[in-house]
């Protein structure tokens, strides 16, 4: 977030009159909406039910930004015409709920900001893969020459983009909390890599709820937009055969030959889907496993479709460094390997993580549950896993699940603890292995946190 003043005056575009904008969460997405809200002409007041972080309390004086925190001033709340709602802030809050009922719109920072750009948007969702898919594609455009932008769940929000510098361009990681909030936000290029069961917590453990969440980015597509997909996905099919969409479909596959998209054979990768056909071999890809190659090829279909050379989507390809905290090579001490994949907050991330092992491992996992069903793991476990070592409060179901194919499992209560007794129990030539399948608010701030502590812990060993 940067912390630079803006000129309300000279850049207000749009005539709002004195609309009032709440935004209830003073966090990245909430602070970004804010500053845009005030530059387009809303009387904007900012409450968080906690405390704000001061690095975005100090942005708000700076802007003369009205807000609260520790509490939610309801009765001034309801006044709003519009309310824009963090993403971590569930529907079913009392709050939430009552503003629905008094008809007040309730809408994401997706939904608020694209008002205020005309720009092409790339919008990228999935269980997995997704970060992975939007730093790519971030990479392979701006190495084209492309003006864009990288926003919604990396780096600063999308509002405040567009209040700075409002690209001509931009690629959004958006998660399925933020496509709960959306009317009319639209995605020119949508792609949803995959999905699995993520969040059910949030969809009263009904899978189908979470599906339904994940294709709204394809809501409001027209057909001279475009939707990339995985077409190896079940529910991904499943929901395509019982529901239409207006968007050019653009399917990519491992496992079947497409005769337009993208897919596989001989160990390339071959997109057919205009004039020019790309064919990579795998072993150009910077990023390895299949789940990767997925991505890859998501990526590239989308920097097609925008005209990109396929020089320059080669060259990127193979330069291209990977996500933090996705499976990401810490350190090789006495022979073993250090992998941190925080970013792994589900059953099937960890799927991918553990399948890309060649080396006996140790395996961290843990954290709070969102549900989670392990027994696909169970294959790979028995294979490649010789102890695990759990980090996180509450293990009951990771121990029942995996006791009779593991003969080592230690409960550790912090990074430091769980690295230290992982070096114990691995040997020359194993490997460690992060990846928790859970989410990490148990006994960290956030996924980014869990990663940084096992990456000092490993590099103090």
């Amino acid at each position: 977030m940067k912390n630079q003043e803006i000129n309300i005056s000279n850049k207000i575009s749009n005539n709002i009159g004195s609309k009032k904008l709440v935004v209830l969460g003073g966090g990245e997405s909430g602070v970004g909406t804010a500053i845009l809200g005030k530059q387009k002409g809303y009387e904007v007041f900012v409450s968080d039910k906690g405390e704000i972080a001061e690095k975005y309390k100090e942005v708000l004086l700076h802007n003369n930004i009205d807000f609260e925190e520790k509490q939610h001033s309801e009765t001034r709340i309801l006044k709003a015409d519009v309310v824009m709602k963090s993403p971590g802030i569930p529907d079913n809050v009392a709050l939430v709920v009552k503003l629905r009922e008094n008809n007040i719109p309730v809408i994401s920072e997706m939904e608020f900001t694209q008002q205020f750009t005309n720009a092409t948007i790339i919008g990228i969702t999935g269980s997995n893969g997704k970060t992975t898919t939007t730093l790519l594609t971030h990479h392979i455009l701006k190495n084209a020459g492309l003006d864009i932008g990288i926003a919604g769940n990396i780096g600063d929000s999308f509002a405040l983009q567009v209040a700075n510098e409002n690209r001509k361009n931009y690629v959004l990681e958006i998660s399925s909390f933020q496509l709960d909030g959306i009317e009319k936000f639209n995605s020119h290029i949508a792609i949803l890599t995959n999905i699995t069961p993520d969040h059910l917590d949030r969809y009263d453990y009904d899978f189908n709820k979470y599906i339904a969440s994940k294709f709204r980015i394809t809501k409001n597509q027209k057909e001279t937009d475009y939707f990339i997909y995985d077409a190896d996905d079940e529910a991904i099919n499943n929901w395509l055969k019982k529901n239409k969409t207006k968007a050019k479909l653009v399917p990519f596959s491992l496992k079947k030959e497409l005769s337009f998209g993208a897919y596989l054979k001989d160990e390339t990768i071959i997109i057919n889907i205009n004039k020019e056909n790309i064919h990579m071999p795998l072993s150009t890809l910077s990023i390895k496993g299949k789940h990767n190659t997925k991505n890859a090829m998501a990526a590239t279909m989308a920097a097609q479709l925008l005209k990109v050379r396929k020089e320059t989507i080669k060259e990127s390809l193979a330069s291209f460094e990977g996500a933090e905290h996705r499976l990401e090579k810490v350190a090789k001490i006495k022979d073993v390997e250090y992998i941190n994949d925080s970013k792994a907050t589900n059953v099937n991330a960890t799927f991918y993580a553990l399948e890309c092992m060649d080396k006996q491992t140790v395996w961290i996992v843990g954290g709070v549950d969102k549900g989670n069903d392990y027994t696909d793991l169970l294959p790979l476990v028995r294979e490649k896993v010789k102890a695990i070592v759990c980090l996180g409060l509450d293990n009951d179901k990771i121990k029942n699940t995996f006791s009779n194919v593991v003969d080592i499992i230690v409960e550790t209560a912090g990074a430091e603890e769980a690295v230290k007794v992982s070096e114990k129990l691995s040997e020359r030539g194993d490997a460690v292995l992060l990846s928790p399948a859970c989410a990490s608010f148990d006994l960290f701030e956030n996924y980014e946190d869990r990663g940084r502590q096992f990456k000092k812990a490993v590099r103090n060993l």
